[in-house]
């Protein structure tokens, strides 16, 4: 999904992007209040519906859309998407506008309705769907990653609430503005790493938090997941194929420069691209990398080193390995950080049994404590200590942390109606994505960081500013 150029007058205050990084260093966590302290129009009374809207129905947008479609209390009233049709690399049916709005209509032609429902109307641009859709009270984002933030914005500058996939961002800068203004704006947000709501991730902090395997100075992350996505040139192609019938590709490109359509970028491969996103670590790591942010509490990391397979200018490599390392925070000691993605695993714990395999089917984390090691599905999976026989034994600590239906869009929904802070709010999400994205610049710069995490700069790198902001084109800011 996307956007395009636009002269509407619709952006924040204007400050420099350095000063601006600066200021917003230290943003924390935020309470959302109610309606009658902010006097907006943000906060839904419980026996109302909340009507959202959908901005990008591609594979994972059509599937939160269809989460959304089975609660009683949401109504959804709008869906946008630059594609009116177009198949899905990863799921069976065709995705786009025209799909998504005919799961909504039957949906509701099928349901029980409200004596005031009106049609769900469908629009190729966001800008235009605020613009006429008065009563959207949140809104829900999929779209390519290059095009989150100025989604984001544009919602939050229309005072709705936000539920965004991640990675938050597509880049640094990205992450620290969006964070301030939805603080300002005081509306409820929250990412999509949707094991962020459930048990197995409440667990693992629990244990590692009462000292299970004892102070953790190492953690393994990764992702099975290759850094191309699907059958992609290695650099830009040079065929420039009409547009499909049905999608506006200014609109897809957004605030990144122009270049002709090709099918290597959609549908689909967009990932694999620099220009448009993140490769597997902006995918999967703010899934299976969150477990240690929550329980390690983890700030901004001093150093940030990558090697890979070959990559160029354009595409992202197959294979990759970042080493974040954090200092101490209060009385936890320092901890390195590792990410692995496209085949590459960490060393086999010395303890773990002969025929039993890292856990989570390509995806997970592993913490290594001087006491022992725990290891964990991807998408925040129940722990597991290490050797297995541990498990019959052990004393589980009592329960600390506040639980969730363990549905993440529905906790973002509860939240938007009653006026409270869903579990993975932008205060905490956002500096997530950052550090992961961290990882690319260390990568795309091929030097060891050395990162000032109060002013967002590579203290031993300018040449890494580029990649912390990418800028904006064809008219698109922030």
């Amino acid at each position: 999904m996307t956007n395009s150029n636009s002269n509407h007058p619709s952006n924040p205050q204007k400050i420099s992007r350095r000063s601006f990084l600066a200021s917003t260093a230290a943003t924390a966590g935020f309470t959302v209040l109610p309606r009658y302290v902010l006097g907006g129009t943000g906060f839904k009374a419980p026996s109302e519906k909340l009507n959202v809207a959908v901005i990008g129905a591609g594979g994972q947008g059509t599937v939160d859309m269809k989460q959304l479609l089975l609660y009683g209390n949401v109504q959804v009233i709008a869906v946008c998407d630059v594609a009116e049709k177009t198949e899905s690399r990863w799921h069976d049916d065709d995705v786009g506008r025209a799909p998504a709005l005919k799961i909504v209509q039957e949906h509701y032609a099928n349901n029980d309705r409200t004596k005031d429902y009106k049609p769900c109307t469908e629009y190729v641009d966001f800008r235009r769907m605020f613009e006429k859709e008065k009563n959207i009270d949140a809104v829900l984002i999929a779209t390519p990653d290059h095009n989150h933030a100025t989604a984001t914005t544009w919602a939050i500058n229309h005072k709705k609430h936000v539920f965004c996939e991640k990675p938050l961002t597509y880049s640094i800068y990205e992450a620290r503005k969006i964070t301030e203004a939805a603080r300002q704006a005081g509306i409820v947000t929250q990412m999509g790493n949707q094991g962020h709501s459930g048990e197995g991730i409440r667990l693992t902090v629990e244990w590692i938090r009462a000292g299970a395997i004892g102070d953790i100075r190492e953690v393994h992350s990764w992702s099975h997941n290759s850094g191309r996505y699907g059958r992609i040139p290695a650099t830009r192609p040079e065929e420039t194929p009409p547009v499909p019938k049905g999608l506006n590709w200014d609109l897809w490109l957004g605030p990144r420069p122009k270049r002709p359509y090709h099918r290597a970028y959609h549908p689909g491969a967009w990932r694999s691209w620099w220009d448009f996103g993140n490769s597997t670590l902006g995918d999967m790591a703010c899934h299976n990398m969150d477990p240690a942010f929550w329980a390690l509490k983890l700030g901004h990391p001093e150093t940030v080193e990558a090697s890979s397979t070959r990559f160029n200018e354009e595409t992202a490599p197959v294979a990759a390995m970042y080493t974040y390392k954090f200092p101490a925070r209060g009385k936890i000691p320092p901890v390195k950080l590792i990410w692995y993605t496209g085949g590459i695993l960490p060393p086999l714990p010395d303890k773990l049994e002969k025929g039993r395999v890292l856990t989570g089917h390509g995806n997970g984390i592993l913490f290594v404590g001087d006491k022992g090691e725990i290891m964990c599905d991807g998408w925040g999976g129940s722990p597991q200590l290490i050797p297995a026989s541990k498990m019959k034994d052990f004393k589980r600590p009592p329960r600390t942390l506040p639980r969730t239906s363990g549905d993440h869009i529905r906790d973002w929904v509860e939240a938007c109606r009653n006026g409270t802070k869903a579990c993975s709010d932008f205060s905490y999400s956002a500096h997530l994505t950052e550090v992961v994205l961290l990882g690319n610049v260390a990568l795309r710069t091929g030097k060891k960081i050395r990162w000032d995490g109060e002013n967002a700069k590579a203290t031993n790198c300018p040449e890494a500013d580029k990649f912390i902001d990418q800028g904006y084109y064809n008219g698109w800011t922030l």
